[in-house]
């Protein structure tokens, strides 16, 4: 039915001490759940006929250790980031030529879906139209005027839960993401994509030709003796861009984009204030640390992370409390959003390690 192609990528600096460059957020079990944010994906995209990661060199030891239980699960390590339109077109290129011509759907590793059964019936619908030839966007139904979020405006039904994309949006302030709402046009840009592997590659060489022209050259190598060294020399190459910019937002007007919207509890888990929402219980361990008695004493919308010492929050309502080995992190939900300011100088402090 469909390919599933994973980027697993970023630093998730506004999750900082729990998400480091060597410790990304995708690795991590920030919920509780017993799985790290990217074999929850994996899990989660059980019913794909194959399942793809695009991560860094850095990262291909650990994503490796980690889906080692998980069969089947092809690794394609970048040596540099070049943003998701590379990453992205560079696997559906080497899938293609492994599978010939197929569905493909792109799904972020470090996102969380509570109703696993509302997103499996939305990638259907994506697939059924991307046999028809449309590259189609999985767009979340807001439930509150989210500023943090691109939006999507959507217009007539296509197919069957399927609409006609009219435009991208940038993040809005808290005044036009009301009025987003009200229209009921408007939902959440998740950065899921569902496509034909012809379709999504000829929009390539159409908007990005250049782009296009790198990433062949390299999966044209791939599987082969000479995929390092193609690697190598063209990778450096490519622009770096993401597949909303590259050929989403341009092939909108054309009519060729679709969105299938969709409730299934979904959450990019981007800052401490979203990691909250989506935790049972306000304590919580950090990775690699023990559970130790915790108590958040008349702080309503806390969030505590311990690793080695019991913790008191004591009257101060939204709190965020992350202790790790070697950090401690005492800030507020609302300006958790300003963490990665803090992490940007870290550098300068001397304390480059903890990056």
């Amino acid at each position: 039915m469909i390919h599933a192609i994973i980027p697993a990528g970023g630093a998730g600096t506004r999750l900082w001490p729990l998400s480091r460059r060597t410790t990304p957020k995708f690795l991590a079990d920030l919920t509780g759940a017993g799985k790290s944010m990217l074999q929850q994906t994996v899990a989660r995209l059980s019913f794909a006929d194959s399942v793809s990661i695009v991560t860094g060199v850095a990262h291909q030891a650990a994503v490796g250790k980690q889906l080692a239980d998980y069969p089947g699960v092809s690794i394609i390590a970048e040596p540099s980031p070049r943003d998701s339109m590379a990453a992205i077109g560079l696997a559906a290129a080497v899938i293609e030529q492994r599978h010939g011509e197929v569905v493909v759907g792109s799904f972020a590793a470090d996102h969380a879906i509570a109703d696993e059964s509302a997103f499996q019936a939305a990638v259907q619908r994506a697939v059924t139209a991307a046999e028809q030839g449309y590259i189609v966007t999985i767009g979340i139904t807001p439930d509150h005027p989210a500023t943090g979020y691109g939006y999507i405006q959507a217009e007539a039904e296509l197919l069957p839960g399927v609409r006609a994309v009219a435009e991208f949006k940038e993040k809005p302030d808290a005044e036009l993401a009301a009025a987003y709402l009200a229209t009921g046009k408007y939902f959440w840009n998740a950065g899921m994509f569902v496509a034909r592997t012809s379709v999504l590659l000829a929009a390539l060489a159409q908007y990005q030709p250049e782009l296009h022209a790198g990433i062949m050259r390299i999966a044209e190598s791939w599987d082969t003796p000479q995929q390092a060294e193609v690697l190598a020399e063209n990778w450096p190459q490519l622009k770096k861009i993401a597949i909303d910019h590259a050929i989403a937002e341009p092939i909108a007007p054309t009519g060729k984009l679709a969105i299938v919207p969709v409730e299934m509890g979904w959450s990019d888990v981007g800052d401490y204030a979203a990691l909250r929402d989506i935790t049972a219980s306000p304590v919580q361990v950090a990775p690699g640390g023990t559970a130790q008695s915790v108590l958040p004493v008349a702080s309503p919308g806390a969030l505590v992370y311990t690793y080695s010492k019991p913790i008191t929050v004591l009257g101060v309502p939204d709190a965020v409390v992350v202790e790790t080995a070697d950090a401690i992190l005492v800030t507020t939900r609302e300006q958790a959003q300003n963490l990665k300011e803090v992490v940007e100088q870290l550098d300068a402090a001397g304390l480059a390690q903890l990056r």
